[in-house]
């Protein structure tokens, strides 16, 4: 890493158009958090800005829909992130939003610059209108029929049923989302950032000079640099924004892609209104993004080209993106509510946010997709964080109360068992610095998790509860060793864990976590008085998971109920054809399974004929075999005798198919005579 005075780290602005969920946590701001945490533990200057990011058009919907105006929605969603973050520990120096006078000041001169000095190039086109609201529609505000699969509720920008990208264009029958009306096209003047003019030293800045980043970042960006890049808008007509602060540019605003990445800069001179420009413009600066893998071509080529283009800005050193997160084996969905809310974790979990912080960054999705189920979470809290990490701090302060009343022992003579794992945990800190400093977090957080690992063995071979009987002198050398590792530990996993991290130094006394003693065997001295040993994690039981995965399978439930629409009716058919049709009542008398078919079950009837008549229906995945006897069922009467593994089947049970696919038979609601004619 090339030597820089101070670290400039910035946080992916979070949309306040909702709460955030375990993969906002686990793409961007456990890993930020766990990296500022280790710069200031190293004593290096470094400052940690974020905020929300609180215009553009989905805000706008959302406010519609709820009857409230753009600011309530931003304002109720800034409090809940803002709340949430501090809950987890994430430790922003500050966290603002770009609704701020600061921000809007900071981006209207932004623009200003580039337009004076010629940076934007104008374009006219044409563009939906809603002539009856007299405003320029957004594509998101333009509804249709989508021309793939013809789903009527299609937005201008993609089809939300089969997953197409679209523009408003290619809509049939377009309508304004606002009026209900068919919009008209008409011609509206944009600006746009030349992307293009800045494609050579975008290709040599990144492709040559950055090989170091990670390989999803460089593939990424290599894949658009390859494909050329062309201008993209920086304004869009729009009420809700920051005006265009030219002539001509009324009803416009900046484009939210355009405007957000400068509220890094904006919160940092809200924060240092005097000091912001070292922090953004001296080459002794190290600019580092955190941002998940859908905002890399804004932070890598976009905000760059931005930066350039204004003339006195540092440009980002790395941008260590992550992938994606997914949620019980399905792609996390804000839409469908297939997420893990952090502040309803935090009310159902209370006091479990280290446990949260220790399996995302085990499962962290550093360069592919990830996946968390909550099973693998309470494997890992009591496999790990209870059993191996808790289980060692416990053991030797148990012990240490029990057998010297909480003071720590002298260590007396090392054996070679004992050089060899104060050998071993003084290699930890190079290479946990190592790899924090690759941004390798969740390989660090696991090399700090091996001094638990080191400890326990320790304990396990030393048996010092046998040893105390023959050899007291003994283990008083064990004990002290012990708890240097314990130490080492509140020390270790300060970025990772910092409220476990707090709780066991108040527990051994340690004042602070000081990262230049991490590796030594001094640093609890002898006569040192500890307290009372306390449980550092407690297991997650059973119903807690299922409670938790009960409550995503009903979300689940709920949205493919509500999604659920009835097939399209078929062609028309004569009445005379449906008069053919002979349907009836019948009461199931008996029903078994049929042997060797998973799907069928064996129908006996009393139709009101005096003769049983058998069906055989695929219903079994449904049914047991005796839920229906008794029942009053509709079948069709008349249809020609089928066999079906060798059974004569004389008829068809009627069953409805519910928006999940299951089967309901169809049934009467008052008793009637079998055999009665369904009409």
């Amino acid at each position: 890493m090339t030597d820089f005075k101070r670290t400039l780290v910035t946080a992916a602005l979070p949309y306040a158009n909702g709460g955030v969920h375990i993969g906002h946590l686990a793409g961007v701001y456990v890993p930020s958090d766990i990296y500022v945490r280790y710069q200031r533990l190293k004593g290096r200057p470094v400052l940690f800005v974020c905020g929300s990011d609180e215009h553009g058009v989905p805000i706008t919907i959302r406010a519609r829909r709820e009857g409230i105006t753009p600011q309530q929605v931003v304002d109720r969603y800034h409090a809940i992130i803002k709340e949430s973050f501090a809950a987890f520990g994430i430790s922003f120096d500050i966290y603002s939003r770009t609704t701020s006078e600061t921000h809007h000041r900071t981006a209207s001169e932004f623009f200003r610059t580039l337009y004076e000095k010629g940076e934007f190039t104008e374009q006219e086109s044409e563009q939906y209108y809603d002539e009856e609201a007299k405003t320029f529609l957004a594509d998101r505000y333009i509804t249709g029929e989508c021309p793939h699969c013809h789903n009527p509720q299609a937005y201008g920008d993609q089809c939300e049923k089969c997953g197409r990208d679209l523009s408003p264009t290619e809509l049939i029958n377009p309508k304004s989302a606002i009026s209900g009306s068919q919009p008209v096209m008409k011609k509206t003047k944009h600006w746009f950032l030349p992307l293009d003019r800045h494609q050579p030293w975008l290709t040599k800045w990144i492709l040559e000079d950055h090989k170091e980043w990670r390989s999803n970042v460089y593939g990424q960006c290599k894949s658009w640099l390859d494909m050329e890049l062309r201008p993209r808008a920086v304004t869009r007509d729009l009420d809700w924004g920051i005006p265009v602060p030219v002539e001509g540019a009324e009803g416009k605003v900046l484009y939210v892609w355009f405007d957000a990445p400068i509220g890094y800069i904006s919160n940092t001179r809200e924060l240092l209104p005097d000091e912001w420009q070292t922090w953004w413009k001296d080459p002794d600066t190290r600019l580092v993004h955190f941002i998940g893998k859908d905002n890399i071509v804004f932070h890598c080529i976009v905000f760059p080209a931005m930066l350039k283009a204004e003339g006195s800005y540092i440009l980002p050193d790395n941008v260590p993106a992550n992938e994606f997160l997914n949620l019980e084996d399905d792609k996390i969905s804000t839409s469908r509510g297939w997420a893990v809310w952090l502040d309803e974790y935090l009310k159902e979990l209370p006091g479990r946010q280290d446990e949260l912080r220790y399996v995302l960054t085990a499962n962290a999705p550093e360069t592919k997709d990830n996946n968390f189920t909550w099973r693998d979470f309470q494997a890992r809290c009591n496999n790990e964080l209870v059993a191996v990490y808790g289980n060692f701090v416990n053991r030797a302060l148990v012990l240490t109360n029990k057998y010297y009343g909480g003071e720590v022992p002298a260590c007396g003579e090392l054996t070679e068992a004992d050089r060899a794992v104060i050998e071993e945990f003084r290699g930890v800190k190079a290479e946990v610095e190592r790899l924090l400093d690759a941004f390798r977090f969740r390989d660090a957080q696991k090399e700090a998790m091996n001094l638990a690992r080191i400890g326990n063995k320790y304990l396990a071979d030393s048996e010092p509860w046998k040893v105390v009987k023959t050899d007291p002198e003994r283990v008083k050398t064990i004990l002290n060793l012990a708890l240097q590792l314990v130490a080492n530990l509140s020390i270790a996993f300060e970025p990772f864990l910092p409220f476990s991290s707090a709780r066991l130094r108040a527990m051994i006394g340690l004042e602070a976590a000081d990262w230049a003693r991490l590796g030594d065997t001094d640093i609890l001295p002898a006569g040192h008085r500890i307290g009372q040993p306390q449980l550092l994690f407690e297991k997650i039981e059973d119903a807690t998971v299922e409670a938790q995965v009960q409550k995503l399978l009903d979300m689940k439930a709920r949205n493919e109920a509500a999604a659920w629409k009835p097939a399209p009716v078929k062609s028309d058919i004569a009445f005379e054809d449906f008069e053919r049709l002979d349907i009836r009542t019948a009461v199931v008398t008996a029903c078994e399974k049929v042997k060797k078919a998973d799907k069928l079950l064996c129908f006996t009837l009393d139709d009101g004929s005096g003769t049983p008549r058998t069906i055989v229906s695929g219903i079994a995945q449904h049914y047991t075999p005796d839920a229906l006897v008794g029942k009053t069922v509709c079948f069709i009467a008349n249809l020609p005798p089928r066999k079906l593994r060798g059974i004569e089947s004389q008829g068809m049970i009627l069953s409805a198919v519910g928006p999940d696919g299951t089967l309901s038979v169809i049934t009467t609601e008052a008793p009637v005579h079998p055999g009665s004619p369904v009409a």
